[in-house]
């Protein structure tokens, strides 16, 4: 079972956009998918309760009485949603099941500086620092003309870490969460822009 871990201290970074195109994208591709949601708000949990069942399924975690929640039997991948602040012990109990963690960042100090620290925090955990688990980073509703974006470029630039792509602040974001879509739902020719930016994601994700 291949599993992405979808992580920032800073709330309002992207995670939950990031979280449900991934898995979206997985279950366009034929997967069978779990998406998991640890976080408080459980965006991930409502957009999953807005998806038609027309499109691509998705599930949520497999949850019986007086059982941890688990994924659900035959799901061959994994994409977990957390929470702003999510550290220490906690932190330390994901690591132990994920392959991948994706990092979004949007270009802002108080974001870059957040995220700085987190990165430090997690290669300390031994999982990182012997290449089990690898991150990527995203930068997050970049309009990459602007001095904020330089200051993310920069900041991405001193970090020995692969930065993996910048996503736009696109309006498809938003009209296809209200209806638990993804990009990946759309055709082709109405998310070519987006598509194109998400290519080297899906690339990396894919990699041995």
């Amino acid at each position: 079972m291949y599993s992405v871990l979808v992580a920032n201290p800073k709330g309002g970074a992207g995670k939950s956009t990031l979280a449900t195109n991934v898995a979206a994208h997985y279950a366009t591709q034929g997967a069978r998918v779990m998406l998991g949601d640890i976080d408080r708000q459980q965006s991930a949990r409502h957009w999953l309760a807005l998806r038609s069942p027309l499109l691509s399924p998705i599930s949520g975690w497999d949850i019986e009485p007086d059982l941890p929640a688990r994924p659900p039997r035959g799901t061959t991948h994994v994409v977990i949603d957390t929470p702003a602040g999510l550290r220490g012990k906690r932190l330390e109990t994901m690591l132990r099941s994920v392959d991948r963690i994706l990092v979004p960042v949007q270009p802002s100090i108080f974001d870059i500086l957040a995220t700085g620290e987190f990165l430090n925090e997690l290669a300390q955990h031994k999982r990182i620092s012997s290449a089990r688990v690898r991150i990527g980073i995203v930068g997050m509703r970049v309009d990459t003309r602007t001095r904020a974006a330089q200051e993310l470029e920069r900041f991405c630039a001193g970090l020995d870490l692969p930065v993996l792509g910048y996503l736009r602040n696109s309006q498809l974001y938003v009209q296809t969460a209200a209806h638990g879509m993804s990009i990946f739902d759309l055709s082709r020719s109405r998310a070519q822009t987006d598509r194109e930016q998400w290519q080297p994601i899906i690339d990396w994700l894919d990699s041995p």
